[in-house]
């Protein structure tokens, strides 16, 4: 029996070519929104830095930006509805 492929993810449209070390004030906070929003719906950290290209430092400090508490390792993720 076969294992289920990784779902692959791409680069969301928004954020291609913001992964520079010059992000403009607006480029930023739609990124800490977006990381925000989606961590606190379920998605993991590896999964974000799928989808907006980012590193998992840059995630990690989008998330301590929006006050967001990050949950401990190998933590459930919680399914979408």
């Amino acid at each position: 029996m076969s294992y289920p492929s990784r779902p692959v993810f791409e680069v969301l449209p928004q954020f291609r070519g913001t992964a520079s070390v010059r992000q403009t004030a607006a480029q930023r906070r739609r990124l800490i929104e977006f990381v925000a929003a989606e961590y606190q719906r379920g998605r993991s950290l590896r999964e974000l830095t799928r989808q907006t290209g980012q590193t998992q430092t840059a995630v990690r400090r989008a998330l301590d930006v929006a006050g967001v508490t990050r949950r401990g390792r190998g933590a459930q993720t919680v399914k979408s509805t």
